[in-house]
């Protein structure tokens, strides 16, 4: 499917995100913590297995290619090691809590835009805002499809991976939205973001990582995925916002390996 502008596919995306966070905050106060909690398990489970599918990326042929046999995992470790300490340094997840936190105390002050189960000033709807932004944001801005997709939208090469993509992420959208509130619509924003700029390098720099960079990225990001679905289950609060960084470092390090080969 050729689009007719570049960010078509984005805007596709944004759109879904919206009218299903909406559905889902239209209903999800109707729903008993039990079966929100259920909800929650099931979006686990799948963001899991997403993880899985782009952890996977480490056996790619172009990277193993690339930097040799043995490397690919060697990259991904050193990528979240790097990544994790300098997010960690500057406190990137707590900034981004700090964030998440006046943002949702500034809509908290407006219960009809927000919904009721929004509407408290307590640390529980606070941690739910945030934990639906980053979550939701995180989820739908790493992955294959999000590289690839906006990459393939800027090029010009149609937009079927962001259509594609945009499905997925409205029915999650719809899930998140059903547990944790008005924080999954502020997720179409980072989506707008992310993607957008994703799109607009591949306007102007055309292919700017070959094959073996985004397979390590794609790599990374699954890992970053798994830390999500823990959270998620409830079995470990992994800070997922201080690995972020090595979504960076994977392909520069990429970069470095093949140099030095």
């Amino acid at each position: 499917m050729n689009d007719a502008f570049p960010g078509l596919g984005t805007l596709i995306n944004v759109a879904t995100i919206v009218v299903g966070s909406l559905l889902g905050m239209a209903v999800g106060h109707r729903l008993p913590d039990r079966t929100r909690w259920v909800v929650t398990d099931c979006l686990g489970l799948t963001t899991l297995l997403m993880a899985g599918l782009s952890a996977f990326m480490v056996t790619d042929a172009s990277l193993a290619s690339a930097v040799g046999v043995g490397a690919p995992i060697l990259i991904v470790l050193g990528s979240l090691l790097i990544g994790g300490t300098t997010g960690s340094l500057l406190r990137v997840e707590g900034r981004l809590e700090g964030l998440a936190g006046v943002i949702q105390a500034r809509l908290a002050r407006r219960p009809k835009l927000v919904g009721a189960q929004e509407s408290g000033q307590g640390h529980e709807a606070r941690e739910r805002f945030i934990e639906g932004w980053l979550s939701a944001s995180l989820l739908f801005c790493v992955g294959p499809l999000t590289i690839l997709g906006s990459l393939s939208d800027g090029l010009g090469r149609g937009i079927d991976q962001l259509t594609l993509k945009a499905v997925l992420d409205g029915f999650a959208a719809m899930a998140f939205a059903s547990s944790f509130g008005i924080g999954v619509l502020l997720s179409a924003l980072s989506v707008a973001v992310v993607q957008g700029l994703l799109t607009l390098l591949g306007v102007l720099l055309g292919s700017i990582l070959p094959q073996a960079h985004i397979a390590a990225l794609t790599a990374t990001g699954g890992l970053l995925l798994v830390g999500i679905s823990l959270r998620l289950l409830r079995v470990r609060e992994i800070p997922v916002g201080d690995l972020l960084p090595a979504l960076v470092v994977a392909p520069v390090l990429t970069q470095l390996v093949v140099l030095l080969r």
